[in-house]
């Protein structure tokens, strides 16, 4: 079937930090849309995954940028060898046959483009698809969830208010030290007591956020310094390599980030 390569076959690992299983669990039963709102690397994409596993349906995932346009959501028509065809884009797909449409920090799209989705957002529940004169009603199963990152708002980058308050919305932070040390020990496949080591470095880095830093280490990045431990590099060797430098290219910065690394180790 179309939706079997959307399918999440295997269960992801996730860790709950709040209520936000069973409350997305509750907007899914009656089809409201949600944002994930949090910091980069922080797990809602993971969650996202966990939850589209947990309820059985296909997950369909956009990754929006800056030169995203409607078109690239809902479909064009295309020149192939027996003439010109209409495709449908994934979230016209996604409202067809009944799956979960995961728009990934839509705030990166133009906002011409996302106004797209507002009418999926009400009780309307359609897709006016002007080029094809088609109007599509969503599947009963379809949903769409959106995120971003809060901390990157601008007067440029942010959503309208027209758009926010047509979701529920869930927070995401980085877990509590206890809980991050198994979620980059199970994810990286190390020792905890390394795994320990990387979270103390992301604690404190995160205390840098608005002193050279815009954003401290990710979970995702101590798990990506994990891997790289794993495969016999050093710590140290290793934060340099997936958090020091990805994170800033301001020298003093950076040092800071060293000595960090170093009381920690």
């Amino acid at each position: 079937m179309l939706l079997d390569q959307y399918r999440i076959r295997d269960e992801p690992y996730y860790r709950a930090l709040n209520d936000e299983i069973r409350l997305f669990t509750a907007a899914y039963a009656s089809r409201m849309p949600v944002m994930l709102k949090g910091p980069t690397g922080c797990g809602k994409t993971r969650f996202i995954e966990y939850m589209a596993w947990r309820l059985g349906r296909p997950l369909i995932t956009v990754a929006c940028h800056e030169d995203m346009t409607a078109a690239d959501l809902v479909g064009r028509w295309l020149l192939d060898a027996e003439g010109t065809v209409w495709n449908d884009g994934p979230l016209t797909t996604a409202v067809r046959h009944g799956a979960i449409c995961y728009l990934d920090e839509i705030v990166e799209a133009r906002q011409d483009t996302t106004v797209v989705i507002h009418p999926l957002t009400d009780d309307r529940r359609v897709l006016p698809l002007e080029k094809r004169a088609e109007l599509i009603h969503a599947h009963s199963d379809f949903q769409l969830v959106i995120s971003y990152n809060p901390g990157y708002q601008s007067a440029i980058k942010d959503l309208k208010e027209s758009t926010k308050q047509r979701f529920a919305a869930l927070d995401f932070g980085y877990p509590e030290h206890r809980v991050e040390v198994d979620v980059v020990s199970r994810e990286a496949g190390i020792d905890p007591r390394i795994a320990d080591l990387l979270v103390k470095v992301g604690s404190h880095s995160r205390n840098l956020k608005g002193q050279g830093l815009d954003e401290g280490a990710s979970t995702r990045m101590l798990v990506n310094a994990g891997r790289l431990i794993g495969c016999g590099i050093d710590l140290k060797e290793a934060c340099e390599t997936t958090i020091v430098v990805p994170l800033t290219d301001d020298l003093d910065t950076r040092n800071t980030l060293r000595d960090v690394i170093l009381a920690c180790a």
